[in-house]
């Protein structure tokens, strides 16, 4: 597809990915509503960048609704809707059923709604696109949790699906998956800063693709050979994602350290020298 004239809805789009696709589609011509559950942060982003803001919880169907019921009512129709929005929680099995709960609504839920609720419109028109943020934790795992590696498979296969029932009646899907982008999101995930791509660079990959009507869309030239490999040798595969992991608890670790060395550095500084008792 190309980008001019159309309408494009970018959810999380305060920050990071989102908020950089955002930007990409004005400059390519398009009329843009980003929307975030970070009210403020996202109506500032949205602003600078030249796009429409509404506030929406994609984590509720209600809130799904209500945008594209607001895009639908202002803008006339939706060419393009970027699931982006996703949140990483928890670690392994002892992560609470409440945060098990929340990643689903928001990482996988969120697709499923906007599906539900957009794909009428895209049926009557005989086209429509598309785009749900996945990760190649969806191709592969995500090392250090589970909650997050579990629903970007799910993200990833209702893509998969939903492109698979759709394509010959017009609707494209593409997943994006990508490894380590410079976002908030990788903060604290050292092994994944090591290889770790700008936003602009994801942009340019991720536009190239949707003017093909690409489904699988990956940023990194290690991530289709670790899926090959663990397609064809999982037991190898296996093994070097337990080598991998240990890397990563390692360098992971280190952080910490430095980090929690950094803090008591700064509070020690905003503390000033030490006070000392003199005796005559």
């Amino acid at each position: 597809m190309e980008f001019k004239g159309k309408i494009i809805v970018v959810t999380g789009a305060a920050s990071g990915i989102g908020l950089a696709l955002t930007r990409r589609f004005v400059q390519e011509g398009a009329t843009v509503i980003a929307s975030d559950l970070k009210a403020e942060e996202g109506a500032k982003a949205a602003a600078e960048a030249g796009a429409r803001f509404v506030q929406a919880d994609v984590g509720q169907e209600a809130d799904v609704v209500r945008l594209i019921d607001d895009v639908m009512g202002n803008e006339g129709q939706i060419d393009l809707f970027c699931s982006n929005a996703g949140i990483a929680i928890g670690a392994g099995p002892e992560t609470l059923d409440k945060h098990w709960d929340l990643i689903h609504r928001v990482n996988v839920m969120s697709h499923v709604w906007a599906a539900r609720k957009l794909l009428p419109h895209y049926l009557e028109r005989g086209e429509g696109y598309f785009l749900n943020t996945a990760s190649a934790a969806g191709l592969l795992t995500e090392l250090h949790s589970a909650p997050y590696a579990v629903t970007k498979h799910a993200a990833l296969a209702f893509a998969e699906w939903l492109g698979i029932t759709y394509r010959d009646r017009g609707i494209f899907v593409s997943a994006l998956c990508p490894e380590g982008v410079w976002t908030p999101m990788i903060e604290n995930a050292p092994i994944l800063q090591q290889t770790a791509i700008t936003t602009d660079e994801l942009v340019e990959k991720t536009l190239a693709a949707l003017r093909e009507n690409r489904f699988l869309i990956t940023t990194h030239e290690s991530t289709l050979p670790a899926a090959q490999l663990r397609a064809g040798d999982n037991e190898k595969w296996m093994g070097k994602m337990v080598r991998l992991r240990e890397k990563a608890m390692g360098l992971l670790e280190g952080h910490h350290a430095f980090a929690n060395a950094e803090a008591a550095n700064q509070a020690e500084a905003e503390a000033g020298p030490p006070r000392t008792e003199g005796h005559a």
